[in-house]
């Protein structure tokens, strides 16, 4: 590896010490209901975060809401001597990219078939310090 290669790397390393993150894979839930929920916490603290979204009437703000737990939980577990209180974490990322789409097909009338879609998606939260 190259003397700039490697500096980049452990300055990437060094950034990534501080942050930690929460992946949740296939939530059988449309990308588009999920991306409502993430938008309103995107850039928020973590606790008002987890306020808004428990308070979120929302179907997809209950899984987002066990997502954000972990990836706190997952931020202790990385630095084990700092309190989150005072750490004044933030949600630095949330990304909702489409997951797997599963394809059913219902009877219609006079012979025909429409195609159902059942959508789901990964999120991915990323937490760091402000």
């Amino acid at each position: 590896m190259g003397a700039r290669k490697k500096e980049m790397a452990d300055k990437l390393k060094e950034a990534r010490k501080s942050s930690a993150f929460a992946k949740l894979n296939n939530e059988p839930s449309s990308p588009r209901k999920m991306r409502l929920v993430a938008d309103i916490i995107r850039g928020k603290d973590v606790f008002a975060a987890l306020n808004i979204l428990k308070f979120t009437r929302k179907h997809a703000a209950a899984p987002m809401e066990k997502l954000l737990r972990s990836a706190i939980s997952n931020w202790q577990e990385k630095n084990s001597g700092s309190d989150v209180a005072e750490a004044n974490l933030i949600v630095k990322d949330i990304r909702v990219d489409g997951g797997r789409t599963l394809k059913r097909i219902s009877p219609a009338p006079q012979g025909r078939a429409h195609r159902i879609r059942k959508r789901s998606n990964h999120i991915t939260i990323i937490l760091d310090k402000k």
